[in-house]
């Protein structure tokens, strides 16, 4: 490493060299010491120039051929959540520091290279310039070389896919993009990073979506050819306010991005497609989270919104906060933001709240006692009432106490949608079965949601007795033949919980067609609980599909099948 004179001083051009030691860190990274010459005054500019390699490590992907949608050549791509991208470059890698970047990336020729920044060039020698002007934490810097392609989809937002995809794409988003931002500034504030492209990512990528500044990384899933699946990108753009724009200062108050955005995302959906639609949607996050909080226990420490992931405790236990992933600071911390809407008891007061919270808390990253100080400070009067103690309801219970959360938001203008889905799931589950009843109910007008939660109620009724999943898989081919991966997650689970073992290759074709951690875990899990059949469905798949997989899903696979891995 070298220390470059201050700009514009004097000072021999080539720097200074300065000793550089790496000393052990934790689990996931080392930690990079620089000795300066002599101790910087506060508020000194630094130009240190660093030479290093990457491209081992958990944050930087390389995908083969096989791993794309379109076969033929390979795909490198970043992800920094939450504390990766100390794997791809040298940095602060903690949401409480936030910075400016630039990147000069040559790729070669047949590809091209994007990035999560607010300007894009393409020089000679398919050299690509980019800038980030806006201060982001280390985990939003994210980088994309593939064989992709963009068309335009509104005003200041465009699609980026692989050739094969860019049809598909174009199609579902085409002018949609547009209209959520335009609700989300009407409520939130200014929307401040310019432009919001989509990049659909090959299958195996982890996730459904990545949030990154300008750009955000989705799953290809989304392609569901019905616009159906739109509610996961109202959940990314309304990051742009809360995670990118307010950071949670550190990761065991993910809640404070999480819990704000799913809120976010419930307004914009209640302003576009009113309230049952999103209070039915709701529901079935709140089922999500009864799942979650039943697989691992109520009490579990994981389960309440402030969860203790102590530098000191990774240092010998490695606590990646990538491991604590789960419902909670999203279902949970969506719960708590909607408590706090509550004790306003007005709507359009909350949302001047959010707007002024913004505001205020703009490109810095904040702990919750900030969030929670400012909202006593903005609403003076239930500061007075002593709000933030109210037996059972305290505060200090919210963050932490784990558990169930102590207040739901009323979710009844969505019993319209459910009430029917709830009927249907009933006469399907019984012993003999009426059919006069189950062929009066007409389910071609119900949307994708309305259908998630009718399987859900299958689900959760499941076993079935004998014969009945197979005349539903008959009756309705809407659903078991779906396309809508939503759909196709329920309908394997359905499957599984059965042993309907004449639709066991639908499991397998929905594990060879895409990777994402919620969709493949969940069924690795049912399969290995259940039958001989099923676990042998499971070996059999996971060693046809995990070269195509992330190597974090990889090793969570390997860890449910008892195969090692996952340390």
């Amino acid at each position: 490493a070298a220390l470059l004179p201050p700009p514009g001083g004097p000072g021999d051009a080539a720097g200074q060299e300065v000793p550089v030691e790496s000393r052990p860190f934790a689990s996931y990274g080392s930690a990079l010491h620089v000795a300066l010459p002599q101790a910087p005054r506060a508020g000194q500019l630094l130009t240190l120039l660093i030479d290093y390699e990457a491209g081992e490590g958990p944050g930087v992907c390389w995908l083969s051929p096989e791993q794309t949608a379109g076969k033929q050549k390979p795909y490198m791509y970043t992800q920094g959540q939450a504390v990766l991208n100390r794997s791809f470059f040298p940095c602060f890698d903690t949401p409480s520091a936030k910075f400016t970047y630039s990147a000069t990336v040559k790729v070669p020729e047949g590809f091209t290279a994007v990035m999560s920044a607010t300007s894009w060039e393409k020089q000679k020698d398919n050299t690509f310039v980019f800038k980030m002007s806006q201060p982001i934490p280390s985990y939003l810097i994210a980088l994309v070389v593939g064989d992709i392609v963009s068309a335009d989809v509104g005003p200041r937002s465009r699609v980026w896919a692989e050739p094969c995809l860019i049809e598909a794409a174009k199609k579902e988003y085409d002018g949609v993009i547009e209209e959520f931002l335009v609700v989300g500034e009407k409520l939130f504030g200014p929307y401040v990073w310019g432009r919001y492209d989509i990049l659909f990512m090959p299958p195996s990528f982890p996730f459904g979506g990545m949030e990154n500044p300008c750009l955000t990384f989705v799953t290809p899933c989304l392609l569901a050819g019905d616009r159906s699946l739109v509610d996961v990108i109202i959940h990314e753009i309304s990051h742009s306010w809360f995670g990118n724009l307010v950071t949670n200062a550190t990761w065991g108050e993910f809640w404070l991005n999480e819990g704000f955005t799913m809120y976010a995302q419930r307004r914009i959906s209640t302003e576009v497609y009113g309230l049952p639609y999103t209070c039915l949607e709701a529901a079935t996050g709140r089922a999500l989270l009864r799942q979650h909080m039943d697989a691992t226990g109520e009490d579990h420490p994981l389960n309440k919104l402030r969860v203790v992931i102590e530098p000191g405790f990774c240092l010998f236990l490695g606590v990646n906060p990538d491991d604590t992933y789960n419902e909670t600071p999203y279902e949970k911390g969506y719960c708590f933001v909607s408590y706090l809407a509550h004790l306003v008891g007005n709507q359009s007061k909350f949302d001047a709240f959010l707007k002024a919270y913004v505001n205020r808390f703009k490109f810095q990253s904040i702990t919750a006692d900030d969030t929670l100080g400012f909202f006593l400070e903005y609403f003076p009067e239930l500061k007075e009432k002593g709000v933030d103690s109210i037996p059972g309801f305290e505060f200090d219970r919210w963050l932490n106490t784990p558990g169930w959360p102590p207040y739901l938001p009323d979710l009844s203008p969505g019993q319209q949608l459910m009430r029917p889905a709830d009927e249907l799931a009933e006469l399907w589950a019984a012993d003999g079965l009426n059919m006069e009843a189950i062929e009066a109910v007409d389910i071609t007008g119900w949307r994708t949601y309305q259908l998630v939660y009718f399987l859900d109620q299958i689900l959760q009724k499941s076993p079935l007795p004998e014969g009945n999943v197979k005349r539903l898989s008959k009756m309705y081919p809407k659903i078991s033949k779906a396309q809508n991966a939503e759909l196709r997650l329920r309908w394997c689970q359905i499957v599984l919980k059965n042993n309907l073992e004449a639709e066991y290759s639908k499991v397998k074709d929905f594990l060879h067609s895409q990777g994402k951690q919620k969709y493949t875990l969940p069924l690795y899990r049912a399969m290995w609980g259940g039958s001989e059949a099923t676990r042998a469905l499971a070996m059999e798949t996971f060693s046809a599909t995990a070269p195509q997989l992330h190597v974090n899903v990889q090793n969570y696979v390997k860890k449910i099948l008892g195969l090692g891995g996952a340390e």
